[in-house]
């Protein structure tokens, strides 16, 4: 008897429809066929084991699975529930006549219970895609799976309620939700707010103009400044996610197996604070069996770099072609993925080995040529990819001892987002320019025309900085922001002298 199931496997963020077809005949064997891998080939014994504790048996015939598309690599264990259902019901133990309107994935304890999977979401949109009438998947994965609307969604607990399911026998719960009040519901709870920071006005000011144009930011300064708290407030002065971006974040957390039991819809900004020991791959993505990496689990929020010059220096080089394409292509010899990764890059760093380096009151300790060996760990492109760069100075007693709050985050909030409206409307006939950082070359000739005096800034700045052209474009970008928070249609010397202002590392005065 020929029986078909059907599961999905994960390239990229995307799900691909995978039939899993099998056939019992006269014979003694078991033929699992189909580019398993090692986890999908050792699905045999946990699927003997976990139907034989309901009573049910793998047949003893010539037993042949299928897994189609056969030149597709097939990973993991959430196919044991998709195969097991197969050859109970191939064997004749159950009907079959319901198993062509659900996808079903799961994978499976020895004791017939099921434990979750990642890449949930992108199996639902791909069941839907399809024309599915439902999914059956763990009762982990069931509120994730619900995100997606016109299909039936039912967690299960264990596999012998499936079984039931399809065999019209008993009821799994249906899980649903509404989408778009979950969404609002959760859209503004942020942990930290800039309220807290006491001083730094000027910080403030320039992660205000980062928010505003999705610039890059680095801040130096010594131990204990304030360097993290405000790196870590970022996104909640950042604009709220749309749906839409708040459903490709999802789904790339989905597929990298972040998504908790209670998690459905991520409604606000990520922001991912990676050790300074991570590795290439763990930063980027790839792998023998290839997940996105820290810079795709930051798409549309924050990535920040705590102690940047502590990084390995191949781990901070990687970083430059994602920064400039805002994706990370994954190419392996029969497959290539593409991992999203539009994020903001705040950096962090003490500006020499001892930290005070520049500080006002304490002596720098470090030895001659020391400062200047310490900020070369950073490498000059990777920093020309910084728009702003900032200097931060230690809080005097007198503003630490202030009681009363500071700007909260909501009132910064709603100044970002009027300078991102002004640039919606500006790239609006644009395809996938949101913001001023992300203007291309030609856009960037059309909305960033100087004008004489300007010019004349512009060139001074430049002999004396010795700035590189791709210093040159991120300067006046960063110029445009500030134009568009003040609501201002063009660039002016006030403007550009602000922007110029954010460029401490091409100083002096920092041992370069």
């Amino acid at each position: 008897m020929l029986v078909k199931t059907f599961g999905c496997a994960i390239t990229g963020i995307d799900a691909m429809l995978v039939t899993v077809e099998v056939s019992v005949d006269m014979g003694v064997n078991f033929l699992l066929v189909g580019l398993p891998d090692s986890a999908v080939k050792e699905s045999r014994e946990r699927i003997s084991t976990a139907i034989s504790q309901y009573g049910y048996h793998v047949p003893g015939k010539k037993v042949v699975i299928n897994m189609a598309p056969a030149d597709l690599k097939k990973e993991g264990t959430a196919y044991d529930l998709t195969m097991a259902i197969g050859i109970i019901a191939a064997g004749g133990n159950m009907r079959a006549d319901m198993l062509d309107q659900y996808v079903i994935m799961g994978e499976l304890s020895l004791d017939g219970s099921l434990r979750p999977i990642k890449g949930v979401l992108p199996i639902a949109i791909a069941a839907r895609k399809h024309h599915f009438k439902g999914i059956i998947v763990p009762s982990e994965n069931a509120r994730e799976a619900a995100i997606v609307n016109n299909l039936e969604v039912y967690g299960a607990d264990n596999i012998k309620q499936v079984i039931d399911f399809l065999n019209g026998e008993g009821q799994l719960a249906l899980t649903s939700f509404d989408t778009r009040e979950e969404f609002s519901k959760s859209l503004n709870q942020y942990e930290f707010d800039f309220a807290d920071v006491k001083g730094q006005e000027q910080i403030k000011r320039a992660l205000e103009i980062a928010a505003a144009g999705g610039h890059n930011a680095i801040l130096i300064g010594p131990p204990g400044s304030g360097k993290t708290m405000l790196a870590k407030r970022m996104p909640s002065i950042l604009p709220p996610l749309s749906l839409e971006e708040s459903l490709e974040t999802t789904q790339i957390h989905s597929v990298a197996g972040k998504m908790k039991k209670e998690d459905s819809l991520i409604a606000v900004r990520p922001f991912r604070n990676p050790h300074h020991t991570v590795s290439d791959v763990a930063l980027v993505g790839g792998g023998v069996n290839p997940q996105p990496g820290e810079i795709s689990l930051a798409h549309n929020g924050v990535l920040f770099l705590d102690e940047l010059p502590e990084f390995k220096r191949s781990v901070l080089e990687v970083l430059r072609q994602p920064m400039e394409d805002r994706k990370v292509t994954i190419s392996r010899a029969k497959m290539t993925a593409d991992y999203p990764a539009s994020f903001m890059l705040i950096a962090a760093m003490n500006p020499c080995p001892c930290g005070y380096y520049n500080h006002p009151t304490i002596e720098c300790t470090c030895a001659p040529g020391m400062v200047k060996k310490y900020m070369n760990k950073v490498s000059g492109p990777l920093l020309d990819r910084i728009d702003i760069q900032i200097e931060v100075v230690p809080v005097p007693f007198k503003e630490l001892a202030d009681k009363a709050p500071g700007e909260p985050s909501e009132v910064i909030r709603e100044r970002v987002i009027r300078a991102r409206k002004i640039q919606e409307g500006r790239f609006k006939d644009h395809a996938g320019i949101h913001c001023n950082a992300q203007m291309t070359s030609k856009l960037f000739r059309q909305y960033c025309v100087l004008d004489q005096e300007c010019r004349d800034l512009m060139k001074a700045a430049m002999e004396r900085l010795g700035l590189s052209a791709r210093a040159y474009d991120r300067i006046v970008k960063v110029a445009r922001t500030i134009a568009d928070l003040e609501g201002a249609e063009n660039i002016t010397v006030t403007h550009l002298s602000e922007a110029i202002n954010y460029r401490s590392l091409d100083r002096d005065s920092w041992g370069r």
